[in-house]
């Protein structure tokens, strides 16, 4: 089976493949001071603990990471612990088959060409991404399969936490849909700021991302992805399509297309 890990800024998210299938997943706090071996106790404890799971048989691993201090120790995790599996880790020199246009290739994170790639085989092109992560990013792709550029906004929970800790009145409150645009109280208050402010956010960039992609904005696909996109999709008009695991789908073709 093939594991992808998928390492963000906040989560990592973790998924075992057999063949094209998603048969497991985890998500993880993302913790820089962890080493290696810890990262390798983590990782076989979730695969032995897996009700799913029997006798799991790694044969590939696939990953991509926007932490540094966090990518050298999975690297070397894989090694140690490892070393006997192929490893891709995509870092400049990994084919990805989507060329980059923009004015400096290696500023954009590795995840979001994985997504990229994801995207156009999935879905084809012109198409929008956006991925609800510790940032919100929208990922731009061309009819051609080209990333030509994109925007990144702060995320929900960024967002959240700003409002709490600057507010001395306002506070964390659990992200569900609330009643009424227009709340009653302040939690409601809140829930309805954030969940439509940001469903508004999407639906304008992608807007103007689509007038810019194509003649007929129509032809665009708008896929989202993220831990925190449940949040947002069922508000946001522009959106098509909800992908989860668009990244560990996309670290899966990378493998395929480097080993």
């Amino acid at each position: 089976m093939l594991l992808t890990i998928d390492v963000g800024n906040t989560h990592t998210v973790l998924g075992l493949f057999d063949d094209d299938e998603v048969v497991e997943h985890w998500r993880v706090a993302t913790d820089p001071r962890r080493t290696a071996d810890e990262i390798a106790v983590v990782l076989q404890g979730l695969l032995a603990q897996s009700p799913l799971l029997k006798d799991v048989d790694v044969s590939g691993i696939a990953l991509c990471s926007t932490v540094p201090s966090v990518l050298n120790e999975m690297r070397e995790m894989c090694r140690r612990y490892y070393g006997d599996v192929t490893a891709v880790i995509v870092e400049p020199g990994v084919r990805t088959g989507v060329p980059v246009r923009m004015d400096n290739p290696k500023e954009v994170g590795s995840d979001r060409i994985v997504n990229a790639l994801a995207a156009i085989q999935l879905y084809g092109g012109p198409c929008v991404i956006v991925d609800f992560g510790t940032a919100t990013t929208f990922d731009a792709v061309s009819a051609r399969g080209e990333y030509v550029g994109g925007a990144i906004a702060p995320g929900i929970d960024i967002s959240v936490d700003a409002l709490a800790s600057a507010g001395a009145q306002l506070h964390k409150v659990e992200l569900v849909r609330p009643r009424a645009v227009i709340a009653k109280n302040t939690v409601e208050a809140l829930q309805s700021g954030i969940i439509y402010g940001f469903a508004g956010q999407v639906d304008g960039i992608v807007e103007r991302m689509a007038a810019e992609l194509a003649e007929n904005p129509d032809d665009v696909t708008v896929v989202a992805t993220g831990g925190a996109a449940a949040l947002v999709v069922k508000e946001a008009r522009s959106i098509d399509i909800h992908e989860p695991w668009l990244t560990l789908i996309g670290l899966r073709l990378i493998y395929q297309r480097n080993t």
